[in-house]
């Protein structure tokens, strides 16, 4: 479970990107729905595993939220990413030595 909330954390905020970037000129106004309505579908499926990751790794609320809020804040994903990553490497040391 772990492994697909990364990946849709990755999706989600590279489509959060992509509506930035409509949103400065970058790219055509012709993909504005779709772009959107991707981004909508990967933001749900984002919140609800990340109630799931969030029971299944016992994270606290201000853990969750902050996971919440950075669904909200471009470039935030990178972050989510590097905790997931750091928490994995954490856990998997304190397996190793017990």
């Amino acid at each position: 479970m772990l492994k697909a909330f990364r990946t849709i954390s990755i999706l989600e905020g590279l489509s959060y990107l992509m509506i930035l970037s409509v949103t400065l000129g970058v790219l055509s106004r012709e993909f504005v729905f779709y772009i959107g309505m991707t981004h909508g579908v990967l933001l749900l499926i984002y919140m609800a595993l990340s109630l799931a990751v969030a029971h299944l790794k016992s994270w606290s609320l201000k853990i969750w939220l902050s996971v919440f809020l950075a669904s909200l804040l471009p470039f935030a994903f990178i972050f989510v990413e590097l905790y997931l990553q750091k928490s994995s490497s954490d856990e998997g040391l304190m397996a190793e030595s017990s």
